[in-house]
């Protein structure tokens, strides 16, 4: 089977590409594609053999912790995206100026 495998933020820097087209034999998992990625690519994707809580791993748009996880089956034709975690914000607040309003 045929699977577009898809990487954001530093995910794709490490692959080098936005996305991949693997072939992967029928009835392979979520935690297998995952595994042969982290091999080639050291993916930091697993903790205490799962995948980060702190990862969203899309099958076709829909997270695969809403799935079966890491045991998600595949098939023929999946997207596969993996987003890694996103931090940040509008940082240190800066105080605004007074403004003095008569009225």
């Amino acid at each position: 089977m045929t699977l577009e495998l898809r990487f954001f933020a530093n995910f794709r820097e490490a692959v080098g590409q936005k996305t991949l087209e693997r072939d992967y034999p029928d009835g392979t998992t979520v935690g297998e594609v995952l595994t042969d990625l982290v091999e080639e690519y050291d993916l930091d994707v697993f903790e205490d053999g799962d995948i980060r809580p702190q990862l969203s791993v899309m099958k076709n748009g829909k997270d695969v912790v809403h799935i079966d996880g890491r045991d998600t089956p595949l098939d023929d034709g999946d997207t596969l995206s993996v987003f890694p975690p996103v931090a940040g914000g509008a940082g240190p607040q800066q105080s605004s100026p007074s403004v003095d309003i008569e009225r």
